[in-house]
């Protein structure tokens, strides 16, 4: 499955302002949002809920989220009305196979994150043309150079309406909308994932410094170049 040369077109030309109801309207059945439920997620979740409540959101259920994100989840889900949040989550199989223990994470953080990240979300993707994310340009130098519409080797794309929105704006416009906040960023976390590999930041660090600290670990895989 893949974005006709049309449609590419079309929404490399749509505006920014734009691009996230077009490119809803115009890949209607064959789109999703990808949404971690996590710091930032309720405004671009608000602005689908706006647009399509039973749009199709997919939330990666890892088994090591914080308790907090999964009772987040809930209440962002019953506070914008949303009905077409689908959990996607490792098979209790693979889990048994590959981290039995649940203690991958702590020595293969990458062969974690193929597990109950990559596998599950290429599985549940595979019959969508595009889907949705929410990363910004000013979260990490991988993301800097980040489009509006980003191809897929496959030919299928990434949309990121939110590219450009920096941490300020997307501030500003969830306390306009009065959104609930996920309860971890009163405490320093700024970019939230798996327990194990997410601890908060100090005033001025990077937003993402605390995810898979020390390490030289910057993605979980799912938003690598190469797929």
């Amino acid at each position: 499955m893949a974005l006709t040369q049309a449609e590419r077109q079309i929404l490399e030309q749509t505006p920014e302002a734009s691009i996230l109801e077009r490119s809803m309207e115009l890949l209607a059945g064959r789109m999703a949002l990808v949404s971690s439920f996590g710091a930032e997620s309720a405004l671009l979740l608000a602005m689908i809920a706006d647009i399509d409540t039973d749009f199709p959101i997919f939330f990666l259920d890892t088994r090591r989220h914080f308790p907090e994100t999964l009772a987040y989840r809930d209440t962002l889900i019953n506070h914008l009305g949303l009905t077409g949040v689908i959990n996607i989550a490792p098979t209790a199989e693979a889990l048994q196979d590959r981290d039995p223990q649940d203690m991958l994470a702590d020595f293969d953080p990458d062969a974690c994150c193929a597990l109950r990240k990559v596998e599950p979300m290429d599985a549940a993707l595979n019959d969508y043309d595009a889907w949705i994310t929410g990363r910004k340009r000013g979260q990490a130098a991988t993301r800097a150079a980040m489009k509006l519409v980003e191809p897929l080797e496959d030919g299928r794309a990434k949309i990121n309406p939110l590219a450009s929105w920096t941490r300020e704006r997307i501030d500003a416009e969830m306390t306009r909308r009065a959104l609930p906040r996920h309860p971890l960023t009163s405490l320093g976390f700024a970019s939230i994932g798996c327990a194990p590999c997410t601890r908060a930041v100090a005033e001025g660090e990077d937003p993402r410094a605390g995810r898979w600290a020390g390490q030289t670990k910057t993605e979980c895989g799912i938003h690598l170049p190469a797929r």
